[in-house]
């Protein structure tokens, strides 16, 4: 029953709450400006005030190659951590490798 404060439900509880204190004196005690500007809400970009968005960014470019990224290190991951005890997770690791590449292909189809 001793060990029960180690557990990792209430180890959070436990930090949330010390953080969530001192967060709060903190707070009360932190430099705040009484006389807000006016424009704190509008964007700002390199120097000039921007009315209008004109650049939007295009990740279209970008999305496949995270994709690739994120697919090769979960096989990678995957396959080194298959027991090598067995000969059936070669098998299996032969399998989940047909499977990235298969999905690969398809996503870089044109």
């Amino acid at each position: 029953m001793n060990n029960i404060i180690f557990t990792p439900p209430v180890c959070f509880i436990i930090v949330l709450a010390i953080v969530s204190l001192f967060s709060g004196i903190l707070s009360n005690i932190s430099f705040r400006s009484k006389n807000r500007a006016a424009d704190i809400g509008t964007s700002y970009a390199c120097g000039e005030d921007v009315k209008t968005h004109l650049m939007q960014p295009d990740y279209s470019q970008f999305f496949p190659f995270a994709f690739l990224f994120t697919v090769l290190h979960v096989v990678a991951l995957t396959i080194a951590t298959i027991p090598v005890e067995t000969m059936n997770s070669f098998a299996i690791a032969l399998i989940y490798l047909a499977g990235a590449l298969a999905g690969l292909t398809i996503l870089f189809r044109r």
